[in-house]
């Protein structure tokens, strides 16, 4: 027998990215005007200036308008309905979004540092003027885009905004350091500032991307959320009354703000199921914000010595889920 439980706390379900999608895709949207209409002028600045900065900022501002674009389009694919084959429907196309973008970038810093190392060898002129003003448009229409996404806090809760929010920032400082690249050659007529400080850009781009790109392939590979031990989920379990064991307890992210849980409790009087069944899914979603839980009771025997039937827990469980699963 299998219970399965939908909670709806509000606590739960205020940051779902289900909740409103028409108005977080509004800033994605806006964000996505601003960083192309800059990013066509970045480019000509960039080549008539003959700055490999200015080129690597634009280029980060590329892949800021491809994260935006393929931000809006995994929230629009996620909001369509489930389907008897795709039971989850396609809410983790926001999650594989993220992840074809962190790559993405990460390409992008290595053209980058190639360029850097090529301009060392053979340093090119740089009109540094023309330089410095784009890049502080750059820098304005860089803040205008981060305000835009932060507004409703969706970057805290959503890796699909995050991982656009966090390519807006890093473009932000790329923009920063363009400009300081600007003045110190306008002030020296050191030039290697220019490769110098296009590498730092490079650098920014691969500690966002490595970092969206890890977070997007733990959800992927449904490891558990990095802010709940499943340990304190056990123990607390086996604190209510009627639960003597629990096994099989995993906990994942299906996409970003909705995370599931499913477990076998080992129940003392199974007759008492269902009310030992509401005090569990309550305690999963107001102690560890928990929306959907399944959790399945079974007859605990204190005396058990074999292994159980299929179980993920221990090698002989799943030599039989195999077993079973080699049968069909």
């Amino acid at each position: 027998m299998d219970d399965h439980n939908g909670n709806d706390h509000d606590a739960t379900h205020s940051h779902s990215p289900l909740a409103d999608r028409s108005a977080k895709r509004k800033p994605l949207a806006i964000a996505l005007a601003i960083t192309t209409t800059f990013l066509v002028v970045e480019v000509i600045g960039g080549i008539a200036a003959n700055s490999l900065a200015l080129l690597a900022d634009a280029g980060h501002m590329a892949t800021d308008a491809g994260a935006l674009l393929l931000a809006l389009f995994a929230s629009w694919l996620a909001g369509r309905p489930a389907t008897p084959r795709r039971s989850f429907g396609f809410m983790r196309a926001e999650i594989l979004a993220a992840a074809l973008n962190a790559a993405i970038l990460l390409l992008l810093s290595l053209y980058i540092f190639y360029e850097a190392w090529q301009r060392f060898s053979d340093p090119p002129e740089i009109r540094s003027g023309l330089m410095l003003g784009v890049a502080v448009a750059g820098l304005g229409a860089n803040i205008v885009s981060a305000w835009v996404l932060s507004r409703g806090g969706g970057h805290q809760h959503d890796l699909n905004t995050r991982g656009a929010f966090l390519h807006v920032i890093g473009d932000l400082l790329g923009s920063v350091a363009t400009i300081v690249a600007a003045v110190i050659i306008m002030a020296t007529g050191w030039t290697e500032a220019d490769p110098i400080l296009s590498v730092v850009i490079g650098g920014l781009i691969v500690f966002s991307a490595w970092k969206l790109l890890r977070e997007a392939v733990d959800i992927l590979l449904e490891a558990t959320p990095a802010d709940i031990d499943p340990q304190a989920i056990r123990s607390a379990l086996k604190r209510i009354p009627g639960i003597a064991d629990v096994h099989d307890l995993h906990v994942w992210t299906v996409t970003s703000g909705i995370v599931a849980a499913s477990a076998h409790l080992e129940v003392t009087n199974v007759r008492k199921w269902h009310e030992t069944l509401k005090e569990a899914s309550h305690l999963l979603a107001d102690e560890f914000g928990i929306a959907h839980s399944t959790l399945q009771p079974e007859q605990y025997h204190p005396d058990r010595t074999g292994p159980r039937d299929c179980s993920l827990d221990s090698d002989e469980g799943l030599a039989i889920c195999q077993t079973v699963g080699a049968r069909s």
